[in-house]
């Protein structure tokens, strides 16, 4: 049987390298894939362990966690720096996406030449097929999933539009097994129900129903997910993989060039006259910076864990978000939240188990199913 068959994509959604990620023009695509693809005479076994290995650990690599809490710490900052612009400085939301997308070019392209240790570099020779047909998809979600959260913000309470994300798991199970054939055992969907109910009921006391911002967010939530499962497809391949500040630096261009006819018929220019000074500047030049950067640790740690583990840890996010709200501000404190916080706490762990539990069912079925083949083999043989 050779390696790269279905049971193997099964435990790995993103490309590894297999014998369809790694063929090579003038091969006859027959026979084992490491007979295949040779380096320096050996076959490429460590390298594929290595991706197994480092999907495995999942967010107990040092480096993932690392980047996880990077990526708590600039979305906080984008959040409250956003509710403040919005909120405090009036500012037009369709204005305050457009700044961050720009911010998130420029910086995108400065990435691109000094990494600041983020990714490793791919060297590659012309670019990647259907190059700009991916970046334009990807950046036309991106600046959907940015006007449309700051439309639910203007509309609704930061909680309410958490509780409509907190489906936010669900959402992306589904995408990922029809848009990259990512399978997810019972076990781990089960799991996400306390997390989802958690967060729900962490950002309940707050609720204020607005059916714009119900679209809005519900919108903001759909794309984001599909957004999340489509990079990480293109962030995680072997031939072609695309790396952060590309992804970050060419999406936002493609971005830019859409807001452009969208900034045109969405954004209020009398409002934007009217409201833009030195501190409304200095605010919207600060918070494209920590966008750029909330952004671009976000697509270093998928490279490290599944579309489901990276929304999970987006729902804890959303949680400790809520929670640091309250110590900020002042909010008030429900037994509601903190049963709502209690219960995604237990979710999350209970996550992790069952993630185990499904990667271990899966990995038994990959071996009944090779002794299965073997045995079909040899009795064809006799």
């Amino acid at each position: 049987m050779i390696k790269g068959d279905l049971p193997t994509k099964l435990l790995h959604p993103h490309p590894v390298p297999d014998t369809s990620d790694t063929h090579q023009p003038g091969s006859d695509g027959g026979g084992d894939a490491e007979a295949v693809m040779m380096v320096n005479g050996k076959p490429p076994r460590s390298r594929k362990i290595s991706v197994q290995d480092k999907e495995k650990l999942g967010l107990f690599n040092v480096r993932a966690f690392t980047f996880l809490l990077l990526w708590y710490f600039f979305s906080a900052c984008t959040l409250f720096l956003n509710k403040y612009i919005l909120a405090t400085l009036k500012s037009d939301p369709t204005l305050l996406g457009a700044m961050q997308m720009v911010m998130t070019t420029v910086f995108g392209f400065i990435q691109m030449y000094l990494p600041l240790g983020m990714y490793t570099p791919v060297n590659r020779e012309g670019k990647p097929p259907n190059f700009w047909r991916n970046m334009i998809l990807v950046g036309t979600m991106r600046f959907s999933t940015v006007v449309l959260g700051l439309v639910a913000l203007k509309f609704v309470a930061v909680s309410f539009t958490e509780t409509v994300k907190s489906s936010a798991p669900l959402f992306t199970v589904i995408i990922s097994h029809f848009l990259i054939g990512e399978f997810t055992g019972v076990y781990t969907v089960l799991s996400l129900i306390p997390i989802m109910m958690g967060l729900a009921l962490c950002s309940a006391y707050e609720l204020s129903f607005n059916i714009q911002g119900f679209v809005a967010a519900l919108a903001t939530n759909l794309t984001e997910c599909i957004q999340n499962v489509y990079s990480k497809l293109l962030i995680s391949g072997e031939k072609y993989r695309y790396t952060p500040a590309e992804l970050q630096f060419y999406t936002s261009i493609a971005s830019v060039v859409v807001q452009v006819p969208a900034c045109y018929f969405m954004m209020d220019l009398d409002k934007v006259h009217r409201t833009l000074d030195i501190t409304l500047f200095t605010a919207l030049l600060l918070n494209g910076i920590f966008f750029h950067f909330q952004s671009i640790t976000a697509y270093v740690l998928m490279d490290y864990i599944s579309p489901v583990t990276h929304s999970v840890a987006n729902t804890v996010k959303r949680a400790f978000l809520i929670w640091l709200s309250v110590i900020l501000f002042g909010n008030p404190v429900t037994f509601l939240s903190g049963l709502g916080t209690i219960i995604v706490t237990v979710g999350v762990l209970l996550y992790t188990k069952a993630k185990e539990h499904d990667r271990h069912l899966l990995e038994m079925r990959e071996i009944y199913r090779k002794d299965a083949v073997d045995k079909e083999i040899v009795v064809r043989q006799l």
